[in-house]
C-alpha cells in the first residue's frame, strides 16, 4: 500500500491521506497550513445544503478558498435530495469545486435529532435517493462525489455495511467509515475491524478515520483493515505537521517531525498570519486562541503564559508572547500516540426524531435541516 495514490473518480490524490472537515477548524487558513507541510486532499468545513441554496450569508462565506488550493473539496450536509442536488450544482459552476463529500457521519445531538448525520443512514431509502441525486450533479460536471459514515446509530442498529453498498450502487467514488457509532461519539476506542469488513464488502476505496494520532498509525490501520488511504481528524490539532510525517510514511520514509518549542512558535505564528488574511487582524486572532491548547500541550509553558496565549488579541501581542518561550525546549515525546481533541464519554441515548428506529424507510418523511447558517 505505500506509495499508492488514491483514486477518487478522475481526481488522483498521490498521498492517500484526507484532511476531516471539521466545524470552526478546518477554514482556507488552516487548510493551507496543513497543505505547506504534506501532501493529501484538505476538505472544507461542512457546509449546510439548504444554506448553499437558499444564498444565506453566514454559509456563503465559509466557502473561502486560498488560491494555492488546486482542488477545491467540500463537505456537503442535507437531508432532502433535491436541495443537496441543487447545492452540488451550485458548487460545481460558481465555486469551482473538484471534489464534495456527503456527511452522514456526524453524532451532534442538534444534527441527529433531525435525522441528519449518524441517523441518516438508518433510512435506506433516503440515503440512497441523495447519494443518487447528488452523484449525478457531480458527474454532469465531472466532480467526483464520497461520502462519509460511522458504524451506525449505536451497536444495536449499525448500518455502515448497508451504506457502502448503497453509496458503490449510487456510483460514489469512495466512503470512509469512522469506526465509531453515533452513541459512543468521540469516547473510547475506533473498531478498525468493521473498516475491514466494509473493505470486503464493497469495490469501491474505503478511507478508514478513527485514533489516527501519529503517522505509523495511518501505515497500521491500512495494513490492518486494508483501506485505500485515511481521513485524518483530531490528530493534527495543534500539529499540521502530521500531514508531513503522513507523507513521509506513505513514501516510505522513516522521519518523523519533532519540532521544539522555537519550531512550534514559527508554526503558530503562520497560522495567525493565515487567519488574519484570512478574517483580518482582531478575528483571525480570537480564532487562534482556540488552537492555543492543542499547540502548547505537554510543553512546560506557564500557566501565567498560557493565558496570555490563551487571550491574545492582536499579531503584535502575539509576537511578545512568543517571544517570551525558550526556543530549545525538546518536543514532549510522551504526547506521541495519546488522543487530542474532544473525547467524553459514550452516550445513553442517541437524540433521534420520534419513531426514527421503528422502520428504515424514510423516503416520504418530511425532515428539516439544522438550519441555513454553515455547519
Amino acid at each position: 500500500m505505500t506509495g499508492t495514490p488514491l483514486q477518487l473518480g478522475p481526481l488522483t490524490v498521490g498521498t492517500p491521506v484526507v484532511l476531516a472537515p471539521m466545524a470552526g477548524i478546518t477554514n482556507a487558513a488552516y487548510r493551507q497550513l496543513c497543505r505547506e507541510q504534506g501532501a493529501g486532499l484538505y476538505v472544507c468545513e461542512m457546509i449546510t445544503s439548504r444554506g448553499i441554496v437558499e444564498r444565506d450569508r453566514k454559509t456563503l462565506q465559509m466557502l473561502v478558498f486560498d488560491p494555492g488550493e488546486t482542488v477545491r473539496s467540500v463537505q456537503l450536509y442535507g437531508v432532502d435530495p433535491d436541495v443537496m442536488a441543487r447545492a452540488a450544482e451550485i458548487l460545481c459552476v460558481e465555486y469551482g469545486v473538484g471534489h464534495i463529500d456527503l456527511n452522514f457521519g456526524c453524532p451532534v445531538p442538534k444534527v441527529t435529532r433531525k435525522g441528519g448525520g449518524a441517523a441518516l443512514p438508518w433510512k435506506r431509502d433516503r440515503l440512497a435517493a441523495i447519494l443518487t441525486a447528488v452523484v449525478a450533479a457531480g458527474a454532469r460536471h465531472g466532480v467526483p462525489v464520497t461520502c462519509k459514515t460511522r458504524i451506525g446509530i449505536d451497536a444495536d442498529h449499525q448500518t455502515y455495511l448497508d451504506a457502502g453498498r448503497i453509496a458503490e450502487r449510487a456510483g460514489c467514488a469512495a466512503i470512509a467509515l469512522h469506526g465509531r457509532t453515533a452513541a459512543q461519539a468521540y469516547s473510547g476506542t475506533a473498531d478498525w475491524d468493521a473498516i475491514a469488513r466494509l473493505v470486503e464488502s464493497v469495490d469501491i476505496p474505503v478511507l478508514g478515520n478513527g485514533d489516527i494520532w501519529e503517522a505509523s498509525d495511518a501505515l497500521r490501520m491500512v495494513e490492518w483493515t486494508g483501506a485505500a488511504g485515511v481521513v485524518v481528524g483530531r490528530g493534527c490539532l495543534g500539529r499540521p505537521w502530521l500531514f508531513r510525517d503522513l507523507a513521509d510514511a506513505f513514501a516510505g520514509r522513516d522521519r518523523r517531525t519533532l519540532p521544539t518549542l522555537g519550531g512550534v512558535a514559527a508554526t503558530v505564528r503562520r497560522h495567525a498570519e493565515l487567519l488574519c488574511d484570512l478574517m483580518g487582524e482582531p478575528r483571525g486572532c480570537a480564532d487562534l486562541r482556540k488552537h492555543m491548547a492543542w499547540y502548547f500541550k505537554g510543553f512546560p509553558v506557564g500557566g501565567e503564559l498560557r493565558r496570555g496565549l490563551g487571550t491574545v488579541s492582536s499579531l503584535a501581542e502575539l509576537a511578545v508572547l512568543l517571544g517570551r518561550l525558550d526556543p530549545a525546549v525538546p518536543f514532549p515525546t510522551e504526547e506521541l500516540g495519546l488522543p487530542r481533541g474532544r473525547q467524553g464519554s459514550p452516550r445513553a441515548r442517541v437524540a433521534l426524531p420520534e419513531g426514527w428506529l421503528d422502520d428504515t424507510s424514510g423516503l416520504s418523511l418530511e425532515l428539516d435541516e439544522i438550519g441555513v447558517s454553515g455547519g
